[in-house]
């Protein structure tokens, strides 16, 4: 039986450091200026680097660099594909997760093929309620697709606090990482 994401059992949590730096090192020279931003959570990896600023003129429209950026990404997806595959696979095996990509222009970023992951979830007769409404009102097609849109506007709504949970749960890492080797 194939476990596609079970964890390799040297690197079972493997962290935003070592990720990091482990991409960083594989991927070739000169496809990202700078290293790339890594993400992680239990299912998978996300690579997203940023791409030169393509040349126009001073003149140019704001439509013009909005093509020429698509475009440059678009360049990018198509000439790496290659290689990406054989990285991920890479990754894959010695992280355990999958591996996405991304690619960005200033301040436009395009994600390729994210990892949408199917959760369990046990909701009561008015949670479900909810989502329904929110499908009847044509906001999502099915509730999954309510409850992502619900995940998204409390992460959006709530970003600063999220942001201190997560910061909270980097120090207990942290200091969980300083004290004793288990044996």
């Amino acid at each position: 039986m194939h476990h596609r994401h079970q964890r390799h059992a040297e690197h079972p949590d493997p962290t935003a450091d070592e990720l990091g730096g482990w991409f960083a090192g594989r991927l070739p020279e000169g496809w990202f200026q700078g290293p790339p931003e890594v993400s992680a959570d239990r299912e998978e990896i996300l690579v997203v680097g940023a791409l030169d600023t393509p040349e126009l003129p001073a003149d140019a429209t704001q439509e013009a660099r909005a093509s020429a950026v698509a475009a440059r990404i678009q360049r990018f997806r198509e000439d790496t594909r290659d290689e990406r595959i054989r990285i991920a696979r890479e990754a894959e095996r010695r992280f355990g997760r999958t591996v996405s990509w991304g690619a960005g222009v200033g301040e436009d970023r395009r994600l390729f093929t994210t990892l949408s992951v199917p959760h369990m979830t046990r909701l009561r007769m008015s949670e479900r309620a909810v989502l329904d409404t929110l499908v009847d009102a044509g906001v999502a097609r099915s509730r999954s697709e309510a409850l992502a849109w619900c995940v998204r506007l409390v992460g959006s709504n709530e970003s600063e606090w999220i942001g201190k949970l997560r910061e909270a749960f980097a120090n207990v890492e942290r200091v969980r990482s300083e004290g004793p080797a288990s044996a």
